[in-house]
C-alpha cells in the first residue's frame, strides 16, 4: 500500500519531497490510508531585527531570551547565514572604476544603514517572530556618520568603508568640443543649481516573498513579487550553490513594481537560505514601515549647471556636474551607478549641442540604498535641460516655445548621434511639439494667464521636451558580466480546441501585459483575442527572458510573440493545406476559422484540425509537421537602445501668499512608435505623469544628520492623490522603429520623465513677476515662500 497525504489539516504541496518509511507511519483505523507520525514541514515566517542606527559595529548579538519563546524556531545572524550563502559585489566591468564592497543577506561585522537586517527570527507566525525581535539584545558600537553627499569627499569625512580607500563608488566625465572655449566665448550664459529628493517607490503590493527548499529533489520554488524571475533565479542558484535548473522562481500577478523589485534585497535572499537551512517554506511580507527603510530609493541628486546660447537662441553648450549619493552599497546586479550615469546620457538629449560636457560623482553615504526607479535618470536630466532652456528663454526675451523650435534636434536629421553619443533612430520632436502646441490652445491659454495675473492671480504655463530609453539591448547590462538578460521569448501553442495557449519572460505588474500580449498572438494568427491564454513569470514553463523593466515588454515581448505567432500560423496553414488539398499560400485565418484568403470563405475551424492533428494523426502524411507549437526570441541589435521622446505641458496657480500649488491641467504628446493597445498607452502615461507630479511636488524621504529616516510612514510620506492630481490630456506621434516588425517602443516611463521638468517652468513662470525661481524638488510651499522672500 503506498502512502497518500490526504489529511485535510495538511496542505499537499509535498510532492517531490521524501516519503516517510512504512515504520514511521501509522494506519488511521477505519479510514484505509496511512498518516506519518513525522510531523510534515510547515511554512514558518521570517522577521528581521533591524539596525537602528546608520552606522555601528555589531559587537554581540544575544537571542537566548527570543529562543526560550513559543513558536520561535530559530535565530539567524549573518554569520550564520554567511555559512549558506556567498556575499554579491554591485558593479558592472563596463562602468569603469565603479566600486561596492561585499554584502550579505544579514549584516556581518556592522551595520551601514538604519534599517539594514542585524538578524532574522524565524516562528510559527509573523507576530510571534516580531514577538522575538524585541527580545534579542545587539550590543552596538555606534561609528560616525556619512549623511552629506557633497562632503563625502572631503578629507575630514570618516569613510563609510575604510577598505576601499574613499567614500566614490564611481565617477564618470564625457565631453565634447571644445567646453571651456564656447563658455569663454558665449555672448550669453545661465547657470543654476538643482536638487531632487531622495523619494521611494511606495507599491499598492509591498515586497513579498515565500521561499521552498524541496530537500529530496534538491529544488528550491521561490514565489515572488517581482519583475525579472530568470535574473533572480540566476543570483539565488549563484550565491545558494544550485544549479539554475534547480532553482523556480514564480512571479504571478504583481501589485506594482515601478522598478523597486527588480533588484536584489538582502532580506529576501535571507528568506530564501534560511528555507535551505530549515528544509521548510518560509516567508517574508515587508509591511509599510520597514518597506521605506528596506525598499530602494532613488533620486538623490545635486546638479550644477550652466547652458551657454548666442544672441538668436540657438544653444552653444551645456556643462553638467552632478552628485549623487547611493547609500553604503551599489545595489546588486544592476549597480547604483546606473541613474547617475543616465544623467550623462541623457541631459541635452532632444537638443541640438555644439558642445557638451558631464560629469556624475556617485558617492557612498549611511542611507537606505538607492537604484533604478521608474524612469532612471530621465527626470532628473529633463529638469535640469528643460530648466535651463526656460532661463536662456527669459534672458533673451523668447518664449519658450520659440526657443525649443529654434534648438529640438530637426524631425528630418535622422539617424542622429547625440553629444553624449546615444544613437536616435528616428525621433518626432518638432511634430510632438506641434501637436503639443495645438492640444492646449497655447496662445489662448497665455492670453487667459496675462489677464488673470492683472487680477493677482498668478499662473504658470511650463513646457518640457524629453527623449525616453527603452528596448535596451545587451548594451545595458551583459556587456557589464551580468546575468541579465536583454532578449526575450515566446512559446505558443493551439490546444485541439483551437484555443491558443501564449508563454511570454516578460512579467504583469499592472501595466497590460497579458493584454498587449493576447493582443499580439491572437492578431498574428488569426484567433479570437478572448480564445488566447497568457502565461507569464514562471522560469520552469516560460521560455528564456528578461522580464519587464525599461519599457522593454511591448517592444522586445511584443516581438518575440509576433514572430512566434506567425511561425504558429505558418504551420496551422501548412497542415490545412493537405487537409483540404490546397495551397497554403490560398489560406487564411480569420476568427477561428481557416478561409480562403482570396474569398474569405470558411473552409475549417481550427478546432476541427486540432482534433485531426492531436487524435487522427495517423490520417495525416508522415512527413507532415505535427507540431503545432512555435517558440521564438527577439533580440535588439541594431542599436543598444530604442529611443522615444515627447514633450509635455503642465499649467499651475500659485497662491503667492500661502505658497500652495495647484495643478490644473497637465498634457504630454508621445512618441512610442507603433501603439498597440491605445488605452493602455494612454493609462501608462497618466500613471507616469502622476508618478512624476509626485516627485516634483509632494515625494521626499527626509533625514536628519545622523543617517536616521524622519518620515518612514504613509501619514508624513506624501504621496499624489485623486484630490490633487489635474485633467490630463494625452496625444500620440507615431514613428515605429524599423528594427522589428511590431515597430513598437515603450511607453512605461515617458510620463514620468517630462512631468517634474513641466511642474518646475510652470511654476517658475508663475514666479516670474517677482524674480523668484525654485530648482528644488519637491517644491513644497515653504520653498516657495522661500523664494518668495516671505520666509528666510
Amino acid at each position: 500500500m503506498s502512502l497518500r497525504f490526504d489529511d485535510p489539516d495538511r496542505p499537499n504541496s509535498y510532492i517531490g519531497r521524501s516519503v516517510p518509511r512504512p515504520n514511521a507511519a501509522r494506519l488511521v483505523e477505519g479510514q484505509g490510508r496511512y498518516v506519518d507520525d513525522i510531523s510534515l514541514p510547515r511554512m514558518v515566517h521570517v522577521a528581521f531585527l533591524r539596525s537602528p542606527h546608520a552606522h555601528a559595529r555589531i559587537v554581540a548579538i544575544d537571542a537566548a531570551e527570543a529562543l526560550q519563546l513559543p513558536g520561535v524556531l530559530r535565530v539567524f545572524t549573518g554569520a550564520d547565514l554567511a555559512e549558506v550563502c556567498t556575499p554579491w559585489v554591485g558593479v558592472l566591468q563596463h562602468l569603469k572604476g565603479l566600486k561596492s564592497p561585499p554584502q550579505y543577506p544579514i549584516a556581518v561585522g556592522k551595520a551601514s544603514w538604519a534599517g539594514e537586517p542585524v538578524a532574522a527570527v524565524v516562528a510559527e507566525s509573523r507576530a510571534l517572530a516580531e514577538d522575538a525581535l524585541a527580545l534579542i539584545d545587539v550590543d552596538f558600537e555606534p561609528l560616525p556618520v556619512v549623511a552629506d553627499m557633497m562632503s563625502a569627499l572631503d578629507g575630514a569625512t570618516p569613510l563609510v568603508h575604510p577598505e576601499l580607500g574613499d567614500n566614490l563608488a564611481f565617477r564618470r566625465l564625457h565631453e565634447e568640443g571644445d567646453v571651456e572655449a564656447v563658455f569663454a566665448a558665449g555672448p550669453h550664459v545661465v547657470e543654476a543649481e538643482f536638487v531632487t529628493g531622495r523619494h521611494t517607490g511606495v507599491c499598492l503590493e509591498p515586497r513579498t516573498i515565500l521561499a521552498d527548499y524541496r530537500c529530496a529533489e534538491n529544488q528550491l520554488v521561490v514565489h515572488l513579487s517581482g519583475q525579472a524571475p530568470h535574473m533572480i533565479q540566476s543570483v539565488l542558484a549563484e550565491h545558494l550553490d544550485l544549479p539554475e535548473s534547480h532553482v523556480r522562481v514564480i512571479c504571478n500577478d504583481v501589485g506594482g513594481s515601478f522598478g523597486i523589485k527588480v533588484h536584489v534585497y538582502p532580506d529576501e535572499v535571507a528568506t530564501v537560505a534560511i528555507a535551505k537551512v530549515m528544509k521548510r517554506p518560509v516567508k517574508f511580507v515587508a509591511d509599510r514601515l520597514e518597506s521605506f527603510a528596506s525598499d530602494i530609493h532613488a533620486r538623490d541628486h545635486v546638479i550644477r549647471a550652466r547652458m551657454a546660447f548666442d544672441g538668436e537662441g540657438r544653444i552653444l553648450g551645456l556643462d553638467v556636474d552632478d552628485w549623487t549619493a547611493i547609500g553604503p552599497y551599489s545595489v546588486y546586479p544592476r549597480t547604483s551607478a546606473v541613474e547617475g550615469n543616465q544623467v550623462v546620457n541623457l541631459c541635452g538629449g532632444p537638443y541640438v549641442l555644439p558642445a557638451y560636457r558631464a560629469r556624475t560623482s556617485v558617492v557612498f553615504q549611511n542611507k537606505v540604498p538607492t537604484s533604478q526607479y521608474r524612469a532612471v535618470g530621465h527626470p532628473i536630466a529633463c529638469a535640469v535641460t528643460e530648466g535651463l532652456v526656460d532661463m536662456a528663454a527669459a534672458r533673451l526675451g523668447l518664449d519658450p516655445v520659440e526657443m525649443r523650435r529654434r534648438n529640438l534636434i530637426p524631425d528630418d536629421a535622422y539617424p542622429y548621434v547625440s553629444a553624449a553619443k546615444m544613437k536616435f533612430e528616428a525621433l518626432s520632436h518638432h511634430a510632438s511639439l506641434d501637436k503639443l502646441v495645438k492640444l492646449m490652445d497655447y496662445d489662448a491659454l497665455r492670453t487667459e494667464q496675462r489677464a488673470l495675473r492683472d487680477r493677482g492671480i498668478h499662473r504658470g504655463i511650463g513646457i518640457a521636451s524629453f527623449i525616453e530609453l527603452t528596448n535596451p539591448s545587451p548594451f545595458m547590462y551583459g556587456i557589464g558580466g551580468a546575468r541579465i538578460s536583454a532578449q526575450d521569448g515566446c512559446t505558443i501553442r493551439m490546444d485541439p480546441d483551437g484555443s491558443v495557449v501564449a508563454l511570454t519572460g516578460v512579467t504583469e505588474q499592472g501595466q497590460g501585459t497579458e493584454a498587449v500580449i493576447a493582443q499580439v498572438v491572437a492578431e498574428s494568427i488569426g484567433v479570437s483575442m478572448e480564445r488566447v491564454k497568457v502565461v507569464t513569470g514562471d522560469t520552469q514553463v516560460t521560455p528564456y527572458g528578461g522580464g519587464t523593466w525599461a519599457s522593454r515588454g511591448a517592444g522586445i515581448g511584443g516581438e518575440a510573440a509576433l514572430q512566434a505567432g506567425l511561425a504558429l500560423r505558418a504551420s496551422i496553414l501548412q497542415i490545412a493545406g493537405v487537409l483540404l488539398q490546397a495551397d497554403p499560400q490560398d489560406l487564411a485565418i480569420v476568427a477561428d476559422q481557416v478561409v480562403d484568403a482570396g474569398t474569405g470563405n470558411e473552409r475549417m475551424p481550427l478546432a476541427e484540425l486540432g482534433r485531426i492533428v492531436y487524435f487522427r494523426g495517423d490520417t495525416l502524411p508522415r512527413d507532415l509537421p505535427r507540431e503545432l507549437v512555435a517558440t521564438r526570441h527577439y533580440l535588439t541589435s541594431e542599436h543598444p537602445f530604442a529611443f522615444t521622446n515627447g514633450v509635455q505641458a503642465s499649467y499651475v496657480e500659485v497662491d503667492v501668499e500661502t505658497g500652495f500649488v495647484k495643478l490644473l491641467k497637465h498634457w504630454c504628446v508621445e512618441d512610442c512608435g507603433r501603439i498597440i493597445n491605445p488605452m493602455l498607452v494612454d493609462e501608462q502615461i497618466r500613471g507616469g505623469i502622476v508618478q512624476g507630479l509626485g516627485g516634483a511636488l509632494y515625494e521626499e524621504c527626509l533625514y536628519d544628520g545622523e543617517g536616521q529616516l524622519l518620515n518612514a510612514n504613509m501619514a508624513d510620506y506624501l504621496v499624489p492623490m485623486a484630490p490633487e492630481m489635474p485633467d490630463m490630456v494625452i496625444g500620440h506621434v507615431e514613428t515605429p522603429t524599423r528594427e522589428s516588425v511590431l515597430g513598437a517602443k515603450g511607453a512605461g516611463e515617458a510620463g514620468t520623465a517630462g512631468a517634474p521638468g513641466a511642474v518646475m517652468n510652470a511654476i517658475n513662470d508663475a514666479l516670474a513677476p517677482f524674480g523668484a525661481r525654485v530648482a528644488d524638488m519637491p517644491f513644497t510651499p515653504e520653498k516657495i515662500l522661500r523664494a518668495l522672500g516671505v520666509v528666510k
